[in-house]
Parts: structure tokens; sequence; C-alpha cells
């Protein structure tokens, strides 16, 4: 089963020309390769899991905006994995917060926590929220918090490398809480399109940026990399620390496949309705 790039998936959700119907191939070759043939039990959680493809698919309901989200690409100071290499603890926050002010952002383009619920750091029962927007500045700061934490403490260095470097890089430009309910994830990470690969930093490094997503009120699933350091709590509930093992762990494991694959161009965000 490939995609119109040919692309091979196990799975592949492919619209037709009748709206609100879509086609699920599943190809035997990667089932019998990943051994779910004659194993029902293993095959059904995987193949439940997709149906959240042949539901978004299938929705021909109209989709929230986007906001239009400023970004001083030129300006970014995107420096090389080996400068990063040579930089201390304090140089890397201080990289990061210039990062914040010229390209990195720290809430989803769509807006979607806004009027939302919130969770006390522990506590897996929502809270309503104070004001429209307060539900989304709580989740930006600590989103900046858990990303200082990665970029300083030494052992993310040691650990998840990769998250350490793509977020100062360049390959990241977007870590936010989302609300989406439409999806059972987590944690996502959606890469553009070569197409819509930008242009950044005075050496004018063509980038195609990823953005890192955490869904507030899902919790992990058992096979998720970080799945015990959130300790079966939603993910806005997690503190600031175990936020960041979260989001290195999924930028760490994903960063790469996820620009290597198809799956990302055809999540596009949903927000509520």
């Amino acid at each position: 089963v490939v995609n119109d790039e040919g692309k091979a998936f196990p799975f592949l959700v492919a619209r037709t020309k009748e709206p609100g119907r879509v086609t699920l191939l599943i190809s035997a070759t990667s089932l019998k390769d990943r051994g779910y043939l004659n194993h029902p039990d293993s095959l059904l959680p995987v193949l439940a899991r997709e149906f959240q493809w042949v539901v978004s698919k299938a929705d021909t309901a109209p989709k929230a905006k986007a906001v239009a989200v400023e970004r001083n690409l030129e300006k970014a100071p995107i420096l090389t994995d080996e400068e990063i290499a040579g930089l201390s603890a304090e140089e890397r926050v201080r990289l990061l917060q210039q990062l914040f002010d010229t390209y990195l952002r720290t809430v989803d383009d769509q807006k979607s926590l806004d009027g939302q619920p919130w969770y006390e750091v522990g506590h897996s029962a929502p809270l309503p929220p104070t004001h429209a927007d307060s539900t989304t500045k709580l989740y930006d700061i600590r989103i900046r918090e858990a990303l200082q934490k990665i970029v300083r403490d030494p052992s993310f260095l040691e650990r998840t490398p990769k998250a350490v470097r793509n977020l100062l890089n360049g390959k990241v430009w977007n870590v936010a809480y989302v609300k989406i309910d439409q999806r059972d994830w987590a944690t996502r990470t959606r890469v553009l399109s070569e197409e819509k690969s930008v242009v950044v930093g005075k050496r004018e490094r063509r980038i195609q940026p990823a953005a890192i997503l955490v869904n507030v009120h899902r919790l992990a699933a058992a096979d998720d990399p970080f799945y015990r350091e959130t300790q079966g709590l939603p993910m806005g509930a997690l503190s600031a620390d175990q936020l960041a093992h979260v989001i290195a762990l999924e930028i760490h494991h994903n960063i790469q496949e996820k620009s290597l694959s198809g799956h990302t161009a055809q999540d596009a965000l949903t927000a509520p309705r």
C-alpha cells in the first residue's frame, strides 16, 4: 500500500469522489511482517486507532481557520548542530529565548485552548477557565518552562540529544498544548511538507519545520515512550518537569521518522467545533 508519493504504509485512508466516503487500505505484507496475521488481539488496537483517520477524512464539516502567526524568519538565530554542541547550558537557554522572540512558538495556531478547561498539576479533574484565554496562557508558560529545562539540563543532552539539537537548530518551530477531541493521541509530531519549507536565518537555511503537539485532555498510551513519566495523568496535569521529559522523548523518537513519512501531511489540525 503506497500513497501518491510512493511511500509505503501498513494502513492508508483514501478519499473517494463521494463526499463523506473513504476507503481504508490495509497492507497484508505489512501485517505479516509485523506479526499481526492470525493474532487478532494484537491487531485490534492498532486497527481501532487507524479509524481516527477514517473519521477525519470522511468529515466534510467546515474546519476552524488558523490564526496568522508572525515569525521573523530572517533574524531567527539558527545555528548548526556543531555550533550548538559547543554551547554551555546558559548559552543554550539564551539561544532558546532568542528563538522564542523570533521563531519558536508555544501556542497553537488555532488557539484551540481558548475557553477550554485546565488541570491542576497532579490532578485529573478538569477545572473551568477564569478567562477566555487563561488556559491558553497557563499552558504557554508551562511549555516554555519545560523547553528551558530540556536545553539547560545536561541529562537531556545525554539521553535525548535530538530533542536539544532540534529545538535550537530550527527543525522545531512550534511546541504547544492543543485540545483535539477527534484524536486519541497524547502527543504528535507534524512536519511540513517539502513544498512548504521555509528559508531561515542569515545563512538562509531551507528547513521543513515541525510542530510538536500535546493533547491536553488525553492520557499516554502504553506504547508511548513517555508512558511511565505521565503516571496515568492527562497531559494537561503534568508538571513542567514531567512535560519536559514527554516533549524531549517525543522529539527524540519521532522528528526524523515523521519527516520521512506521509501521515503528517494527512493529519491536518482539527480544532473543536
